[in-house]
């Protein structure tokens, strides 16, 4: 399988699994109320964490790479999340703070970690260059 598939819908989609299942959990108890904060605050640094294994070893990949696996994280959770959140449970008010923070944050875990490895990595040198 091509790795650009694996980086965006392999991971977007595991990544959104872990977390809808995790919501499925914290919904039958007390902290309904806050679980979308709760998650943020587990998965963000889990997510952060995986992401850098996952690109550690990888060759120098520009920024627009990142970026793009970014977008596709954050369609794959709009779309998961309006089919089998909003429509299936007839969630008419989930989008609260906390689901716009996890977009936003879903988008920049991979361009920051693209950033941060990208700073230690040697630039493949291009044509004409030394």
């Amino acid at each position: 399988m091509k790795q650009w598939i694996k980086d965006t819908a392999g991971l977007g989609i595991a990544f959104w699994l872990i977390g809808y299942l995790a919501s499925l959990v914290l919904f039958f108890t007390p902290y309904v109320a806050t679980m979308g904060w709760i998650l943020t605050a587990i998965f963000t640094p889990v997510t952060i964490a995986i992401t850098w294994w996952w690109f550690r070893k990888r060759e120098h990949l520009p920024v627009q790479y990142y970026a793009g696996v970014g977008v596709a994280w954050v369609l794959i959770a709009v779309v998961f999340e309006f089919l089998f959140i909003v429509l299936l449970f007839q969630a008419t008010t989930y989008y609260k703070p906390d689901v716009f923070l996890y977009y936003v944050l879903t988008f920049l875990i991979p361009v920051g970690v693209g950033l941060y490895l990208n700073r230690n990595r040697k630039k493949p040198a291009g044509k004409g260059e030394l």
